[in-house]
């Protein structure tokens, strides 16, 4: 039996945000649409001869009424002008950054469900910087900056987690040698540990998941010896004493237990080192060996050791939650 993943599969393909966006020409009724199942009040007839009633549009009357023009929206004294003229399009970049087409993307403005720099927009024909403005759609960020890049790596057993290595040991560096981009690893595993390891490019992103305090957790698979007192799991959630103070993990449960050896999940957002082969030994049960499977939203799956894969735009956007941008 050896440290396995218990989770299959990964978060999401490297598709888009498919999921609550409305295709065609669904979304927002525009300023005239009709109201109702037909756009007609009573039973389908039309009511005092004139406009049809429930639908509302500026300048149409009845044939009696003085035609009123629109009223001026006052903005709000706190609002901020988020237009850049010498930006992109919002819809275009949207849609560049996979959440939808451009239709769907447009109705997602139109619904009020984007957002940049903290002010809803609402208009098409709004343009932003991708490189200097934030965006959110219904609440997660949208990364439209096409030079940032992130990855998922299987960190394999031996292999230490530097850039560039002055013993000449293999290191995560020999991976992504090729790639032009200059890259560095979020966070670290110890030589004798594998399993999922996040590069990037965006510091910001990555400075956040490794600070404790934004409790971004990680999820290990352990092999031990069996058998497990029936308390270790209180005692590991209570906290263990180390020699650089004390410890708790979030949850640990068995994942699988055969004579003589278990396959147990800990999780936890703490970033010492060693910490999970520290606190196992502490309760008695020294780690033989040790595989991260999860990096807060994002599953290391069916990834192979010393193999990469992009995150999707999903697990982007999930990561940048996590960390609280």
């Amino acid at each position: 039996m050896s440290p396995g993943k218990p989770r299959q599969g990964g978060t999401g393909g490297a598709g888009g945000r498919g999921s609550g966006s409305r295709g065609g020409r669904g979304g927002a009724p525009r300023g005239g649409g009709r109201s109702g199942a037909a756009g007609r009040s009573g039973g389908g007839g039309r009511s005092g001869g004139g406009g049809r009633s429930g639908s509302w549009r500026a300048g149409t009357t009845k044939p009696s009424q003085p035609t009123q023009p629109p009223r001026e929206r006052t903005p709000r004294p706190d609002a901020i002008d988020v237009h850049d003229p010498d930006g992109v399009r919002l819809q275009k970049l949207l849609a560049a950054a996979g959440v939808g087409s451009r239709r769907t993307c447009e109705n997602l403005i139109t619904e009020g469900r984007v957002i940049v720099d903290g002010q809803v927009v609402t208009e098409l024909g709004v343009r932003i910087d991708p490189l200097k403005q934030a965006v959110h759609v219904d609440g997660e960020r949208v990364q439209l900056d096409t030079s940032r890049l992130y990855l998922a790596f299987n960190k394999p057993l031996g292999v230490v987690s530097t850039m560039h290595d002055e013993l000449g040991r293999p290191s995560v560096g020999d991976y992504v040698e090729q790639r032009k981009e200059r890259l560095f690893h979020v966070g670290r595993l110890d030589a004798d540990t594998e399993g999922l390891l996040l590069l990037t490019n965006d510091g910001e992103l990555a400075n956040r998941l490794q600070h404790p305090s934004y409790g971004v957790s990680k999820t290990y698979v352990a092999l031990v010896p069996a058998p497990l007192a029936r308390d270790v799991g209180k005692q590991l959630r209570e906290g263990v004493e180390l020699e650089d103070g004390p410890v708790a993990v979030d949850s640990f449960r068995v994942v699988d237990s055969q004579p003589g050896r278990a396959l147990v999940e800990v999780v936890l957002h703490e970033g010492r080192k060693h910490v999970v082969r520290r606190m196992l030994e502490a309760v008695g049960h020294p780690v033989e060996s040790l595989v991260r499977t999860d990096v807060g939203p994002v599953q290391l799956g069916e990834l192979r050791p010393g193999k990469l894969r992009p995150l999707s735009s999903r697990e982007v956007a999930a990561l940048y939650k996590a960390a609280g941008l």
